[in-house]
């Protein structure tokens, strides 16, 4: 009974039906099999009042919407432009740099495609790269920033883990410089697919200009500080990961309304207002998945899992290859913010008696969960891409087959080094 009940609150959310609801649906069928009140789920759901550092998650969303709603990606494509255009192959990883920047503040939302691919894809293709070579870099580009903070995955995944018992103890500012050195291998490694991938030909380069570099800088300078101030005051100790947030937020008011004055003060309610959108739907999904953990632990299904688990699964290397395969279907399927809250605290048990790093397992499910953006058939950054430049999804598809293999090998040294990631964790 209880299975088909749960099938059929899947299949109805397979029609359209919200995901929170469906979580919180599959939770109340458990608890109530299961003979425990159903109090416990309001108990859950206040639990998302007390989890720490949650006043982030809103302040760093509103960052990244005011930062959309300027014009600061003209400026800073106008600024890599400048200081790498020259270089063979220089406009990709021009387009590559300036996605990462941009999605580690907005967030994996298709913000970045919708915003930077009206500039990049046409200068792509008049700088002589292949009209389908282009579409993969803006589209595979378009979740590139996951790794570097801001990120909001980043933020979350370090607040679920917080909340577990876990034997190596950890914080969210070992996350946020642990996807440094990834994130540039990643960036790295298409790049170098960038130059070698035109099969021989040479698209054209931008001529460097030290005129160029200082007027882009110019007219960007309030905005290139932004990373040095959050990065140096989190890591000085200067402040706080949720003071942070609050000092970009102010620093970006005072740049894009009064310094550059890209945004009316008449816009602002409806920014808030739409970023507020934005976190309500993160919030709800967190906390409907928290009563949803509460279950699964109830019913002692991680306990279960890891059972099952060390049975069948006797090395590392194995377990990091099936974690691997699993984590880029359920990217493909499954938004990364419900991906996280409802499989952290399944995996970062089993992880850890394998010796898995918890800082290297964020490390591993949001490079995957990068992946799985564009991972057909239901990658959500392909339908953006799709609906953004009128192009089929087929011919989407072919586009990024070359860029997502880059991706992948650079997965594998991820995950099989994990130095890689835990170089700067204390």
């Amino acid at each position: 009974m209880l299975l088909a009940l749960v099938l059929s609150i899947v299949f109805v959310a397979l029609l359209g039906m919200p995901l929170f609801i469906a979580i919180l649906a599959i939770a109340m069928v458990g608890f109530h099999f299961a003979d425990i009140d159903l109090m416990v789920i309001a108990i859950d759901l206040y639990r998302i009042v007390q989890t720490p550092l949650l006043e982030a998650i809103p302040l760093f969303t509103f960052a990244g919407y005011l930062l959309s709603a300027s014009h600061s990606s003209q400026r800073l494509v106008r600024v890599t432009q400048a200081l790498l255009g020259w270089l063979p192959g220089g406009l990709a990883i021009v387009a590559l740099i300036a996605c990462a920047l941009f999605t580690a503040f907005t967030g994996a939302s298709g913000v970045t495609i919708v915003a930077l691919g009206a500039l990049l894809y046409p200068a792509l293709k008049q700088a002589g790269y292949n009209g389908r070579f282009s579409l993969g870099l803006v589209t595979s580009s378009g979740s590139l920033g996951l790794l570097f903070p801001p990120s909001l995955p980043l933020i979350l995944f370090g607040v679920i883990a917080l909340q577990m018992e876990i034997p190596v103890a950890m914080s969210i500012e070992d996350l946020l410089v642990a996807g440094l050195l990834p994130g540039l291998l990643m960036i790295a490694l298409l790049a170098l697919w960038s130059i070698l991938g035109q099969g021989g030909k040479t698209p054209s380069t931008q001529p460097f200009s030290w005129q160029e570099v200082s007027q882009s800088i110019k007219e960007a300078k309030w905005e290139i500080p932004l990373p040095l101030i959050l990065l140096g005051g989190i890591y000085s100790g200067i402040f706080a990961l949720s003071e942070a947030a609050v000092v970009t937020v102010i620093y970006l008011l005072i740049v894009e309304v009064w310094v550059y004055k890209d945004i009316k003060l008449k816009q602002l309610p409806e920014l808030v207002s739409e970023a507020m959108v934005m976190v309500g739907g993160i919030l709800v999904i967190l906390a409907s998945s928290l009563v949803l953990t509460s279950y699964f632990i109830e019913i002692e299904a991680p306990t279960a899992l890891f059972d099952w688990v060390t049975q069948h699964i006797e090395s590392p290397l194995s377990f990091l290859l099936i974690l691997n395969v699993f984590l880029l279907v359920l990217g493909a399927f499954l938004d990364i913010f419900s991906a996280i809250v409802i499989m952290v605290p399944l995996l970062l048990p089993i992880a850890a008696s394998f010796g898995v790093h918890p800082v290297h397992l964020g490390i591993i499910f949001l490079a995957n969960m990068q992946i799985g953006y564009m991972t057909p058939p239901v990658g959500m950054n392909l339908f953006i891409a799709s609906y953004r430049f009128g192009k089929p999804i087929t011919e989407i598809y072919r586009s990024t087959i070359g860029f997502m293999l880059v991706l992948l090998l650079a997965l594998a040294v991820i995950t099989y080094w994990p130095q890689l990631s835990l170089v700067f964790v204390s």
